[in-house]
This record gives C-alpha cells, sequence and structure tokens, in this order.
C-alpha cells in the first residue's frame, strides 16, 4: 500500500493520497485547493490518480476536488446526502473502492454533517481487516467533531455519538488518521499528533468515554467556539460547480481606491509604515487563513500587501483556500500610514489617561484571567463594523502576547480610530510582571 498524508498547518486540515503498488493506481481523500502536492506525490510514487473521494462538504476550506475534476478529469464519489449539484458518483454505506489489494471501504458516520463518511483502509496482500481508517470529521486525536455546523447541534451531537461507536467496533489496532489537527475550528480539544489508533483513544478520548448519549449529547453540544469564517460561502463552493484553477493576479503599483488590503508583512513593518486602510494579518504568524478570512470582506476583491512577490504568492494560495477567490493584484512595500505599539509600562499611563481597553481574545480566555475595566470584544467581532467605540479618546487593544492585538489595532485604525496594540506582550506578560488580573467566576464556584 502506498499511503501519504498532508497537512495544511495553517488551517490544521489533513488530506490523503492512498494507491496500491501492484497497480499503479491512486486516490485522493478530502483534496485542498493547492492539487500541485498531490500531483507532484503521485509522479514521485509512479502512480496515477483514478479518483477523489470526500468525507464530507467542508466548511473551513475550499476543496480541490474541482481542480482534479476538471484539470485532470478524476471522477469524485460522496455520499448522496450531501446534495451535491457537481457531477459526482453516490457513495453509499458499505461500498467499496477497489484500487487492486488495496480498498477502500465506506462507513457512513453522520453527526458533522449528514453525509459524513469515513474509509477504512484494507490492504489485502497485508490481511482481510482494515490496516487504517481515514475519520474525517468524526473521530479526532483527542477529540471528536464539531455537531453544529450543518444541523442542530444535539440532533447532530445523537448521531455523532452512534458514528463513534461504529468506528471503534473496528479494533483497538486499527490506526486512526483524521481530517484536522490542532488548529482547526472543527474540534476543541484535539491533539497536533498526525495519527492514533483506535485504542489509545478508547482509553484516553473524553469523546469515548461513556456510552450514555444523553450526558455525550450535552457535553458536545455545548460548544462555544467560533465558527469557521466564511463557512456559508465555502459550504456552497464546495457542494456547487466545480471551481476550478483561478487566475493568477498582477503586480500592481499602488492599491486601487476603495479596495480591501490586507498587509501581510510583520506588524513591526506594517506600523512603521503602510498604505491607508489596510489591515494587517502577518503571514509570518499562525492560523493565518483562519485569521485573514474573520477580518476580510468576502464579497469584495482582496489586494495584498507583501515585501516581495514569492511572500504575495503564498499569501493568494492561502487565502483562495478559504473562499477569499477575488484577488485583484499584490503591492510590495507599505506606504505612509504609521500606528503605535504601546508597551506594558505604556499601558498603565494611557489608562490613566483614559485611554480604552479592549481585550480581543476569546470570551473562555478571557473568563482565565483578565484586566480589570477593560471591554472583551474578540477581534473578529471587531471586523464585522457592529460595535459601538468612542472616537474621543485612545483605544488600545491587548491579547494574550500581542498578534490578535496587532490584527485589531490595524482593523481600528483602518476605520478612523486612534488604535494602539499592546506589542510584544499582553496579559500573560501583564500577569507575570505581577499585575493584578481578574477571574471569572461562576455562580456557586
Amino acid at each position: 500500500m502506498i499511503f501519504t498524508q498532508f497537512v495544511d498547518d495553517a488551517l490544521g486540515c489533513a488530506s490523503y493520497l492512498v494507491g496500491d503498488e501492484s497497480t499503479g493506481q491512486a486516490i485522493v481523500v478530502d483534496p485542498a485547493y493547492a492539487i500541485e502536492q498531490y500531483l507532484e506525490e503521485a509522479e514521485r510514487r509512479d502512480v496515477r490518480l483514478v479518483r477523489v473521494l470526500e468525507t464530507h462538504t467542508h466548511a473551513d476550506h475550499v476543496s480541490g476536488h474541482g481542480r482534479l475534476a476538471l484539470e485532470h478529469e478524476l471522477p469524485v464519489s460522496v455520499h448522496p446526502a450531501t446534495e451535491a449539484s457537481y457531477r459526482h458518483d453516490a457513495l453509499e454505506d458499505g461500498a467499496e473502492i477497489s484500487l487492486g489489494e488495496v480498498v477502500l471501504r465506506c462507513i457512513h458516520a453522520p453527526g458533522h454533517r449528514p453525509e459524513h463518511c469515513c474509509f477504512a483502509v484494507v490492504d489485502g496482500s497485508r490481511a482481510p481487516d482494515p490496516w487504517l481508517v481515514l475519520t474525517g470529521d468524526s473521530l479526532f486525536v483527542g477529540d471528536a467533531a464539531r455537531p453544529d455546523l450543518a444541523v442542530d447541534a444535539r440532533a447532530g451531537a445523537e448521531g455523532l455519538f452512534h458514528s463513534l461507536r461504529r468506528l471503534i467496533e473496528l479494533g483497538d489496532g486499527v490506526e486512526v488518521y483524521p481530517g484536522h489537527v490542532a488548529g482547526s475550528l472543527c474540534g476543541k480539544a484535539m491533539s497536533s499528533k498526525a495519527s492514533t489508533t483506535i485504542g489509545f483513544e478508547r482509553r484516553f478520548n473524553h469523546a469515548l468515554a461513556s456510552d450514555d448519549v444523553a450526558s455525550f449529547v450535552a457535553e458536545s453540544s455545548g460548544t462555544s467556539a467560533p465558527r469557521p469564517p466564511n463557512m456559508e460561502r465555502i459550504v456552497e463552493l464546495n457542494r456547487g460547480p466545480f471551481v476550478g484553477v483561478q487566475p493568477d493576479p498582477p503586480e500592481l503599483p499602488l492599491p486601487p481606491d476603495g479596495a480591501q488590503v490586507v498587509d501581510i508583512r510583520t506588524f513591526e513593518t506594517f506600523a512603521e509604515g503602510h498604505h491607508p486602510g489596510a489591515v494587517s494579518v502577518p503571514i509570518s504568524g499562525t492560523r493565518f487563513s483562519t485569521k485573514a478570512a474573520f477580518v476580510l470582506d468576502g464579497d469584495r476583491p482582496v489586494t495584498v500587501c507583501a515585501k516581495d512577490s514569492d511572500e504575495a504568492a503564498q499569501a493568494i494560495r492561502s487565502l483562495r483556500s478559504v473562499g477569499l477567490l477575488e484577488i485583484s493584484g499584490y503591492v510590495l512595500g507599505g506606504g505612509a500610514k504609521t500606528l503605535d505599539l504601546v508597551s506594558l509600562d505604556e499601558l498603565d499611563d494611557l489608562l490613566r489617561d483614559g485611554a480604552e481597553l479592549i481585550d480581543v481574545r476569546e470570551k473562555d480566555e478571557r473568563d482565565s484571567g483578565y484586566i480589570a475595566g477593560s471591554r472583551n470584544i474578540p477581534y473578529r467581532l471587531l471586523a464585522l463594523d457592529a460595535v459601538d467605540l468612542p472616537r474621543d479618546r485612545p483605544l488600545v487593544t491587548i491579547c494574550e502576547s500581542g498578534p490578535r492585538a496587532a490584527i485589531a489595532a490595524s482593523i481600528l485604525a483602518a476605520r478612523g480610530y486612534d488604535a494602539r496594540a499592546v506589542t510584544p506582550g499582553g496579559v500573560d506578560a501583564w500577569r507575570e510582571s505581577g499585575k493584578p488580573t481578574v477571574e471569572f467566576r461562576r455562580c456557586g464556584s
């Protein structure tokens, strides 16, 4: 058997190439929009790609099944509950895709989405039983999928409970390769580890700890994590007509008037000089794709500001992976606008002088300890421009260590506020310096 896992660290997404060395055939499961990696691996392994399998309609990234179908004439197989409008072969529970000795067996596993399927992989030259299972968005390493993105959370959770119990019947020795690792918004406590086994998860995964469906439903349907950005747009792209390759955007001398500009250079460089209205999302930081999708308007073309053409090309690939397909071009270098950075020592003086402190972390992070008097508005919500903020005083943004505070300050500055960011440093450094924080305490605790 030929088997390769591909992980997109920015999104926490995993995809797979599975092949049979004896027949020289292979399939791709859950392909990313950047399909070049699969073509290169197939050439390296000397196999021919013959089919695409989708575990489900993805909500956090644009699939590459359209490019593989349009550019390489590969058939696509999905469960009929997907209600896909693109040309596809229906993949029912128990169906088998044979590559020779290597066979992928479909296990319908609803919960995350009604159409969700897993694929048990059998290598007949080794044994008649499954060697591994591709679990998509069902069983993760250390966690289980969210049930609230496609259906009512409680209904989804009940379906997921039964699907997970069906998976553990495969046997403790079966290797588990999930559709996501840490960094994805499709689970809460998943590990960054790329694989596991059924036996290990049965012993240590909290989602498999109880056989009581009511307890499982109550716990897993109570998620408070943010939904993937552009979710509705991405779902429609992934089950609509095939999305093909997009044209290469041109280099521009300056951003077009009124353009939506994302500056992907380091925040320090952005602060020293950027174009008016630009929002800072450094590509050198973590989870660039997700952060950019949270703060950019998917209905408007995007202009990228980068230090060089290679950095611009990397950002354009990442933006398109989260449904931001319309890129008008890229600009090299910054502009004349500046933005103030605030140290923790300077923060005390600003607060005494009446500045408003905005904690841009998620609520559960803030509850673990926050600076008294600060206002909690997650950075992704600031991008919606639905919050009433004062214009008669400085607005200072803060997070745990600086990156999200910087993004938030750039959003506010682009809208004309006197915005500044605490960076480097944040609430963690404030606490470590011995300064007080407030912890949220629930009633009875």
